[in-house]
């Protein structure tokens, strides 16, 4: 008999003709890991949506992280996945992803604005964490763009727009670079122990925007 834990609350927040977009908890993994019988966002959707396991990954586009949480976008059929796997790559089309982040710190001089390029690339096969550099090969380079919301407790919470193809923990490495990492971010020398405060708040696809309510740290 399986003992595997319920898994926390997936919920649909908008379909479409052929795509829609689930709201993902933190401490959830997208797709099955090695080893792992932990539920995911996509034994979800096999389970909830049987018609999904015909394709890959149940027609997930992209993944958030474990202590991610926020909008995920399915596909509901082989082409339109491709097609918007293609977008989130920069190789056609067009995908905003919108984050809110908790960062470590007050912003120096206050600076209620920014932008930062940078190149993040994996130490090595298996490394959780990645490198990030000021330059590198052109498939490394990502992209965001940053403006503050609010201020509480020697901490920031920003708004981040991911600009162009999104690189592997391009906002947790681009953040904690720049000296700011995000509460919760132990990976990246995070201080505090709270859990990781990164949502994917905002996507816009085909024209659609959808919004996943912010969680209680934002």
């Amino acid at each position: 008999m399986s003992t595997q834990e319920p898994t926390p609350a997936i919920s649909v927040l908008h379909e479409g003709p052929s795509w829609f977009v689930v709201a993902k908890p933190a401490g959830v993994h997208s797709v099955a890991q090695r080893a792992d019988e932990s539920a995911t966002v996509e034994s979800w959707l096999r389970a909830e949506r049987p018609g999904q396991a015909e394709l890959e990954e149940c027609g997930l586009v992209h993944r958030l992280d474990f202590d991610t949480s926020g909008c995920l976008i399915v596909a509901k059929d082989a082409a339109t996945r491709a097609r918007l796997r293609d977008a989130f790559s920069g190789r056609g089309g067009d995908i905003r992803k919108i984050y809110l982040a908790r960062l470590e710190g007050l912003l120096a001089d206050r600076v209620m604005a920014g932008a930062f390029t940078l190149s993040f690339a994996s130490r090595h096969k298996g490394s959780a964490k990645v490198s990030v550099h000021t330059r590198g090969e052109p498939e490394t380079i990502g992209r965001c763009r940053w403006r503050v919301r609010s201020v509480r407790d020697e901490t920031t919470l920003v708004e981040v727009e991911l600009l162009g193809p999104g690189r592997r923990h391009q906002i947790r490495a681009g953040f904690a670079y720049e000296g700011h990492p995000l509460v919760g971010d132990a990976l990246y020398g995070a201080e505090s122990t709270a859990q990781l405060c990164l949502h994917a708040w905002r996507v816009e696809v085909d024209g659609v925007a959808v919004e996943c309510a912010a969680p209680a740290w934002a």
